[in-house]
């Protein structure tokens, strides 16, 4: 993963479609936790979410042919859409396979970016078969959304970011994880990049969508039924043969922890009419462990704390649940 880090080529094709987004100031939760807490809001990304990142880091890496040929990649929705969103901006052809409870909203931001939207299967599992196969039938590129250096080198461009703008190494950061692709960029850049043990990595997973933890603890990945969850973007599988994702969550996480479905429905809550912010559930699980107070800032160095907001992509029928 250093020679990704070290590479320009990463940052310049982030900075190329991506948006660098504001490191908020949260005064609310800074009284709560007696230090200061900022919010890294990707809910205010081009895409509504983190993984426009990735994916332009690995799509920027396809030679000539592979362009020509396409991509194919499987979401739960957000990864979808930004690999469709920056297909577009690259003149590369793109198929999402999506499951079919996939959030409309998504849906709707994979086809208005130009790619095949293609509803297969009842879990992200299933769909994530078919595009597998789908790839290997057309010899089109398959972009993970979670277990790929290039894909995980871009997400790590949002710890680069959070540095500069804070201007110093955060006492801890706390983020979402699912397929480990987030967390992995980020903790990677702390461990290789800058060389910083000091920063606690915290990983917030939804209680009904916690395939990578439950593999972390197991010690090798497993896989688990799916269950309903606010989180959708979380849900899914890391696939039995992660070569990548897996590894670096067991090695460079610190701390783990799951919310519950009511405390990501109240961090939703608290997001919109408190901070004034759309975070869809997924985005809102770091969120909901320290407003819940599942997380305390015990046992950690003086210093701010960042929250992650990955992503503000939910239907407003949902959006609407939440807030009644």
């Amino acid at each position: 993963m250093s020679n990704l880090y070290n590479s320009e080529g990463v940052t310049n094709a982030v900075d190329r479609v991506a948006r660098r987004t504001p490191l908020l100031r949260a005064p609310g939760l800074s009284d709560q936790l007696g230090r200061p807490v900022w919010l890294k809001a990707e809910c205010l990304q081009v895409t509504g979410s983190f993984k426009v990142r990735g994916a332009a880091a690995r799509l920027s890496v396809l030679n000539d042919q592979e362009r020509m040929r396409g991509v194919v990649s499987c979401s739960s929705g957000n990864h979808g859409r930004a690999v469709a969103y920056v297909a577009k901006e690259f003149g590369i052809p793109a198929s999402v396979c999506v499951p079919e409870w996939v959030d409309p909203v998504k849906l709707e931001g994979i086809k208005r970016n130009g790619a095949d939207a293609v509803l297969v299967g009842s879990t992200f599992d299933e769909a994530e078969a078919h595009a597998l196969e789908l790839s290997e039938r057309t010899g089109r590129t398959y972009i993970s959304a979670y277990d790929d250096p290039w894909v995980i080198a871009g997400q790590g461009t949002i710890a680069l970011e959070i540095l500069e703008q804070l201007g110093e190494s955060p006492a801890a950061i706390l983020a979402p994880l699912s397929g480990g692709g987030l967390l992995g960029g980020i903790a990677s850049v702390f461990a290789e990049r800058i060389q910083d043990q000091a920063c606690r990595i915290v990983a917030v997973s939804a209680e009904n969508a916690a395939v990578m933890l439950t593999s972390v603890r197991a010690g090798y990945p497993i896989e688990l039924g799916e269950e309903e969850t606010l989180a959708s973007a979380l849900a899914g599988g890391i696939g039995l043969n992660n070569q990548h994702s897996f590894k670096l969550i067991q090695d460079l996480v610190h701390e783990h922890m799951t919310v519950t479905e009511k405390q990501i429905s109240d961090a939703m809550r608290y997001c919109a009419m408190t901070l004034r912010l759309v975070v869809e559930g997924g985005g809102a699980v770091a969120i909901a462990a320290v407003q819940s107070g599942v997380w305390k800032a015990a046992d950690i160095r003086d210093g701010p704390l960042v929250i992650l907001l990955s992503g503000g992509n939910v239907a407003k029928e949902t959006l609407a649940s939440v807030l009644a």
